[in-house]
């Protein structure tokens, strides 16, 4: 999974992408509002998370027009204004959570699997297909009761094949899952995770279709 961090103090956005990334999560930091209104414009995020004082463009501005393009990506508000009318201004704004610092970095992230959870329609904390189950609380794979070892990159390959299972998802898309703003993405790289992750499913009841031209597909092989 792919999250947005907004957060223009330099110390807190980089403990904090450090602490999601061994999370498995894929993160982009960014720390003025009109670049993170610019990256939005132009790449997927599953998550914001938005600091509301911002240099160039507020918090609450980047929200209302994120927004106001009909975007449903859910966004958790991260501010030193703990007073009820900035929460209810930021929830009224199209906030789906507000959080006031100083936080617990666990309760950060039980907000951002809730949040997850929520946006995906799934009532329970675990994903399966076939013996493949992955905690999506814990963040960890299992095949039945074996822990699946993965690098970083494996894991967002065969979380966004999961996620999608028994349906395609195409090389462009897979690459957004595994690539953040600041790494070099070689579309052809997808390849070799995409190999790499089938390699480590071998064995089990469930595999990695390639689709030529069209992309991948995780299936249950019955």
């Amino acid at each position: 999974m792919r999250l947005l961090l907004v957060e223009d103090n330099l110390e807190l956005a980089d403990w904090l992408a450090r602490i999601l990334r061994r999370g498995n999560f894929v993160v982009d930091v960014l720390h003025d509002g009109e670049a993170a209104d610019h990256a939005l414009l132009l790449e997927t995020y599953d998550l914001i998370i938005l600091d509301l004082t911002l240099p160039s463009m507020s918090g609450m501005e980047l929200l209302r027009r994120l927004r106001s393009r009909g975007e449903t990506v859910p966004v958790i508000i991260l501010t030193a204004n703990a007073s009820v009318d900035g929460r209810v201004t930021g929830l009224d704004q199209g906030a789906d959570d507000y959080l006031a610092k100083p936080f617990d970095i666990s309760e950060l992230e039980a907000r951002i699997r809730v949040q997850l959870r929520r946006s995906a329609r799934r009532p329970t904390p675990v994903i399966s297909c076939g013996t493949l189950a992955f905690d999506t609380n814990t963040r960890l794979f299992q095949i039945g009761a074996v822990p699946l070892a993965l690098t970083p990159r494996e894991h967002a390959v065969l979380e966004a094949l999961l996620l999608k299972a028994g349906k395609t998802i195409s090389k462009s898309q897979l690459s957004q899952s595994i690539f953040g703003l600041d790494d070099l993405a070689d579309p052809s790289t997808v390849e070799i995770y995409v190999h790499r992750v089938r390699r480590k499913l071998e064995g089990s009841d469930v595999r990695i279709v390639t689709l030529r031209g069209l992309g991948y597909l995780l299936q249950h092989a019955q």
